[in-house]
């Protein structure tokens, strides 16, 4: 039997993140269901850092981990694990109002944003078809080396004393006394607090320990690597539709890799793509590009998990205060790790914040709004 100040469930970006934050106040064990960590939505991520992903209320987050991401410190990282990208936000010549709405709604944020014209886009996209006439363009937006960054969390977090149980997936929590018991088969670890960083999987987490059921929808996100005539260009910026209905960027080797923005609810689980999404992925492409399209290279499908409101879920639950939330951070959890951690570590711990994270509002992800709507 392991004792342990706090069990960490969950072994993706989320409790690899919040780990390496803790480590140095209090004994820690991250357990992970599947054989290694970050194999659901951690390794399938679209990886890219973009500030308007997410809304404008994820927004902060985003920016306060700009700085994080870019220039770590060397003691966790030696490079930066951001290169960069560039994004467009396109709209067709009759959604105008896409374009003017989408800057109206970051008009307060500060984030770097300038209207574009057709000319504009056709220089940026070479084999763009006529009618993409309006769009906002991101130069800030970088890709994200989300494997590297991962990693270094794990292993800074291990270097910090932070125990690693794979293929140890939660069945059963209770209360021993002053202590949560918590078992993954015939395996057991008693722990003061538990952070629940499971992902697709925290609303199952939750109510195992008898924590308010926020429920956290697991939705199917699908991607495509396809080859074309001509090849990608490598410095081509991402190129994300207003009306959500596709987005994707160039890849290594002259390929470009495509989502149609789905988010179909299922049930969470390893999901793989389905052959209607992988079609409506490439419908969607060759909309707006005007390439042959040669080969299907690759496709796969990732988890994004959100609560009802879309916002992240992190603090202390109102049922259970030894049961930390750090969930429900959607396709933006990459983006917004560092942030999301130093401001998690702050609430955990009752500690000063960061002063990259001191002007987020906390209140907005905290587990008790869900609370006030089910009473």
């Amino acid at each position: 039997m392991n004792h342990y100040d706090v069990a960490i469930i969950g072994a993706g970006i989320a409790g690899a993140s919040i780990a390496s934050e803790i480590a140095d106040h209090c004994s820690a064990v991250i357990l992970e269901a599947e054989d290694q960590p970050g194999y659901h939505s951690t390794g399938r991520s679209a990886a890219f850092w973009t500030e308007t992903y997410g809304g404008p209320l994820v927004q902060p987050l985003t920016t306060a981990s700009y700085g994080f991401l870019s220039d770590p410190e060397p003691a966790f990282s030696e490079s930066s694990f951001l290169k960069k990208r560039r994004a467009i936000n396109i709209a067709r010549s009759d959604e105008r109002h896409l374009a003017d709405a989408f800057i109206t709604e970051f008009a307060e944020s500060g984030v770097a944003m300038v209207p574009w014209n057709a000319d504009q886009i056709a220089a940026a996209i070479p084999a763009v078809k006529a009618g993409w006439d309006y769009a906002v363009y991101e130069p800030d937006c970088c890709d994200i080396d989300v494997a590297a960054l991962h990693m270094a969390y794990l292993r800074d977090a291990k270097r910090k004393g932070v125990a690693l149980s794979c293929a140890a997936r939660v069945d059963h929590i209770e209360r021993d006394g002053d202590m949560w018991l918590i078992r993954s088969g015939s395996d057991a670890v008693h722990a003061k607090q538990i952070i629940n960083a499971a992902g697709a999987w925290a609303s199952d987490v939750a109510r195992l320990a008898g924590a308010l059921p926020i429920d956290i929808q697991p939705m199917r996100r699908t991607m495509v690597q396809l080859a074309t005539d001509p090849v990608s260009s490598p410095d081509m910026p991402l190129v994300v539709a207003l009306d959500g209905s596709f987005y994707f960027k160039p890849e290594s080797g002259g390929t470009y890799w495509l989502s149609p923005h789905d988010e179909t609810p299922v049930i969470a689980s390893d999901v793989a793509p389905e052959e209607w999404d992988i079609a409506l992925a490439i419908d969607r492409f060759q909309s707006i590009m005007d390439v042959k399209i040669r080969t299907v290279n690759r496709k796969w499908a990732g988890l994004r998990s959100f609560a009802p409101d879309r916002l992240p879920v992190y603090g202390y639950d109102p049922q259970q205060p030894d049961f930390f939330w750090f969930a429900g951070q959607g396709g933006f959890g990459i983006q917004t790790a560092p942030a999301a951690a130093q401001l998690a570590k702050s609430i955990f711990l009752g500690v000063e914040r960061e002063p990259s994270v001191q002007g987020l509002n906390a209140a907005l992800y905290d587990p008790s709004r869900f609370a006030v709507l089910m009473a």
